[in-house]
């Protein structure tokens, strides 16, 4: 039996290409998805094994806790906590001096504690000390008051600073809202980098100020009107160095915070987080590869179809070998070559289409869409299992063809 047929041997090389095609834009779907949104979960990933603190208290809704300032005082006094650095983060808008505001992402901070709960990559972005005033925020904080007097100093991103040529040294005023009546002028006295990352704009254009002055700023701090006094977004724990490898340890600690900050806010370890997200990442592998077998069944049906129709060009060949008395699995290893050589042409056409593809989103489409498509990992052992799976069901596809070649009647065959 010739592989292509003999009757029509221009029809049967294109179904041929036409099955590689369908079979190979079936796969690629596959390798974009779980390439990319495997790199991304494996990106955060990272980035939550390598941050600086092992746990975290948050508050349901946006700006839930309250008291920050003394909290963080209360779980540094708690045995084997080193660090607890509250965390505000608010989008405002800056006032350059071009005239129109930008919008920006403001983080407040308690500069002392701040730098302790980056890791090294993120640590390695800011100088090596924030230049914000006082490091411990108490002066303007002033036991929950707010009279002491303000810095007024401000750290900006590098993607900000290059985008509007703003420097060290000069003023800024921040807006809680984009009118220029309400903005605060603050001198800018540092420029820090940042991470790469899924980042909008208004988080790569970014400022860092005291936690104090960002509360007031926003009505976030005491007074008539506040809406969450003292507020934060996390405060981010850092354990002593001689326990921060050890899980049990850290999981004590958190128990000891949890008793502290009560039912209110829940408190997590970054260990657990890790496990949770490495568990929705393989949730959405397989939901990935769920969604693209759709994909795959419809390029499978194609190729059982061009078998099929290739049994139907090769009846007589099939039927001069089976009078002559070839064995039935002779005929079936034929088809089940076929088979697998388009299975497995069209699996690698649709694995490199796949990586171009990626590759040349890398390249095209907005920053978010890019800087996804960077992260894209490409695990050999997955896209093998997908190839070694395709060329199975063609497996599938080669035994419908050979059933219908051994069913069809000698005497009709050479007709």
């Amino acid at each position: 039996m010739r592989p292509f047929g003999s009757a029509s041997l221009r029809h049967a090389r294109l179904q041929a290409v036409l099955a590689v095609a369908a079979i190979g834009a079936a796969v690629a779907l596959p390798v974009v998805l779980v390439s990319v949104g495997g790199g991304v979960a494996t990106h955060e990933l990272h980035d939550l094994e390598d941050s600086g603190y092992q746990i975290v208290v948050s508050a349901p809704g946006i700006h839930g806790i309250a008291g920050a300032h003394n909290l963080s005082r209360q779980l540094e006094a708690l045995p084997s906590v080193a660090e607890a650095a509250p965390i505000l983060s608010v989008a405002i808008e800056a006032f350059n001096g071009t005239g129109a505001p930008a919008a920006v992402l403001a983080e407040g901070v308690i500069p002392g504690t701040f730098l302790p709960t980056l890791g090294p990559t993120e640590r390695g972005l800011f100088p090596s000390s924030l230049a914000l005033g006082d490091p411990n925020d108490s002066v303007h904080f002033d036991n929950g008051t707010y009279d002491g007097t303000g810095t007024y100093d401000v750290m900006v991103s590098s993607p900000y600073a290059a985008q509007y040529g703003v420097q060290v040294g000069q003023t800024i005023r921040l807006s809680p809202s984009s009118n220029a009546s309400d903005a605060v002028p603050y001198t800018v006295t540092g420029i820090f980098g940042v991470a790469p990352s899924i980042l909008q704009p208004t988080g790569a254009n970014s400022v860092l100020l005291p936690l104090s002055d960002l509360q007031v700023l926003t009505n976030l701090s005491a007074g008539p009107g506040t809406i969450v006094p003292d507020a934060a977004d996390t405060i981010e724990v850092v354990v002593a160095s001689a326990i921060a490898t050890d899980p049990s340890a850290i999981a004590r600690v958190a128990a000891s915070i949890g008793s502290v900050v009560g039912s209110s806010y829940s408190v997590s370890t970054l260990s657990a987080e890790a496990q949770q997200l490495a568990s929705a990442n393989a949730v959405l592998t397989g939901f990935y590869l769920a969604l693209s077998s759709v994909g795959l069944v419809v390029g499978w049906m194609f190729l059982a179809v061009v078998l099929l129709r290739r049994v139907e060009t090769d009846r007589r060949s099939v039927g001069i070998r089976r009078a002559l008395g070839l064995p039935g699995g002779s005929i079936a290893a034929g088809f089940l070559r076929d088979g697998a050589v388009l299975a497995g042409t069209g699996a690698a056409v649709g694995i490199a289409g796949g990586y171009l593809l990626v590759e040349a989103l890398t390249r095209v489409g907005s920053a978010t869409v890019r800087e996804a498509a960077s992260l894209a990992i490409f695990d050999p052992v997955l896209l093998g299992e997908i190839a070694g799976a395709l060329v199975l069901l063609s497996l599938v596809a080669s035994a419908i063809a050979t059933r219908a070649a051994l069913r069809l009647p000698i005497a009709e065959a050479l007709r």
